[in-house]
């Protein structure tokens, strides 16, 4: 085999959750790059639509599929919608997430408990929903988390007062371990990607009002680019990753290496 072709995902289903704007978009775009079919998952169906008609215009397959990761019923609706339409999910990206800006003291508590809720159960009944049916297939599958820096430190206070999220991400982090752990028996391998400031429309507010103290904070003097994380994904999606479990990847042009 060429080296190159390691990092082929031809012939394999992937499903990305929250594939229709931001991080997921690009994991989406990346993975029908590498030759997946691509299902994209979340609540709202017009944004899906349009990565799904970008992704067939250039001649890749997708198909756009409502659901509430939070939901055990959605969750296991959208994965028979896709193995309907592209065969049994080799690989899924938990990307779909949710945060809350407030003080620690004044955080409202449904509103941490509504990011827990998407950003942790969301992750774990994907994974569950599709990690079920990859064992009893008993031909292995990937498992990529989205985690964040979040989970690996704490917000500066000045502009990122965000403990829901930092926890819940942290929580990415174990049950990664833990996910990977418990099925490696089964040749079913689980990563996590821990990205740094990527301009998105969760993060697009704090970058604009803050983004020269950002930057500072960066050894690498910018922000996250598309093109920095589609390459990861793929990597973790592919064969050229099938000695890798339980890891987390940061992704984060050196902010955590201070």
């Amino acid at each position: 085999m060429n080296a190159l072709d390691l990092f082929r995902l031809d012939g394999k289903t992937a499903i990305v959750t929250g594939g229709g704007r931001g991080l997921g978009r690009y994991m989406a775009e990346a993975l029908s790059d590498a030759g997946a079919a691509v299902v994209l998952c979340s609540r709202k169906i017009e944004p899906l639509e349009e990565v799904r008609q970008e992704i067939e215009a250039g001649g890749g397959r997708a198909l756009a599929v409502a659901c509430d990761v939070t939901d055990e019923e959605s969750v296991e609706g959208a994965v028979a919608v896709a193995e309907e339409g592209f065969g049994p999910v080799d690989v899924v990206v938990n990307n779909s997430g949710a945060t809350w800006g407030a003080p620690p003291e004044a955080m409202p508590l449904d509103r941490f408990d509504q990011v827990v809720r998407v950003n942790v159960r969301g992750t774990f009944l994907m994974s569950q929903a599709v990690g079920r049916r990859m064992i009893e297939r008993g031909v292995g599958g990937t498992i990529i988390n989205i985690s964040s820096v979040a989970g690996l430190v704490g917000g500066h206070p000045d502009y990122m007062q965000t403990v829901g999220y930092n926890s819940s991400k942290g929580a990415v982090i174990s049950m990664t371990r833990a996910l990977a752990t418990s099925w490696a028996r089964h040749n079913i391998t689980v990563n996590a990607i821990a990205p740094g400031w990527f301009p998105t429309r969760m993060s697009g507010g704090l970058i604009e009002k803050f983004e020269g103290r950002m930057l500072e904070g960066i050894p690498l003097g910018r922000f996250g680019t598309p093109e920095d994380l589609k390459g990861v994904a793929i990597f973790l999606a592919s064969p050229a990753a099938a000695y890798i479990t339980g890891q987390t990847i940061v992704v984060d042009g050196g902010a955590t290496a201070w």
